[in-house]
């Protein structure tokens, strides 16, 4: 008898349906999240728009970043938030396939934030025309670009991910 292939969902232990709950339960908390966030910074701290310093190497500002990370794509025009809105999806959808093929509790959690990330800042996009960004890193006069928690949920899934391409998926498939 062989051992399970690393592609047969039944090789992870984790059925595809408790793989795809549990991301859809980290999709919905990351999204809530980031929503309530800028809800609270855009009505409360930021009334009026200002730079609020925290730190030496930290303020909360209000930037609406109508394009990708870096600014990237920022300009304005109507379609690009709906091609935007579309990409975003199209992951989202590819992320949840490649999970429901490939169920495991650390894909799960990284493809959770990677999809609830997306969310928040699509949920901007289709309300306000733009991503709200608010947390402003700096050094020396360099600011790194204001981001928000979707965003940092985003980072944070990716890095998962090449965690588990690297080091976790390769160690369940020796078993």
């Amino acid at each position: 008898m062989s051992a399970p292939r690393p592609s047969d969902p039944s090789a992870s232990g984790l059925p595809a349906a408790r793989a795809l709950a549990i991301a859809a339960g980290i999709i919905g908390t990351v999204a809530l999240l980031d929503q309530t966030s800028k809800w609270f910074v855009v009505e409360h701290m930021m009334r009026p728009p200002r730079v609020i310093e925290v730190t030496g190497f930290f303020n909360f500002v209000l930037t609406h970043n109508t394009g990708i990370s870096f600014g990237l794509f920022r300009g304005g025009e109507f379609w690009v938030r709906w091609v935007l809105v579309a990409v975003a999806v199209a992951i989202v959808a590819t992320l949840l396939t490649w999970l429901r093929r490939q169920p495991g509790l650390p894909l799960a959690l990284a493809i959770g934030l990677v999809c609830g990330g997306a969310v928040g800042n699509v949920i901007d996009r289709i309300l306000v025309g733009a991503v709200i960004d608010f947390l402003d890193f700096h050094l020396s006069g360099w600011h790194w670009p204001a981001f928000n928690l979707a965003d940092s949920a985003i980072t944070l899934g990716v890095v998962a991910l090449v965690l588990d391409g690297l080091f976790w998926s390769s160690s369940s498939s020796k078993d």
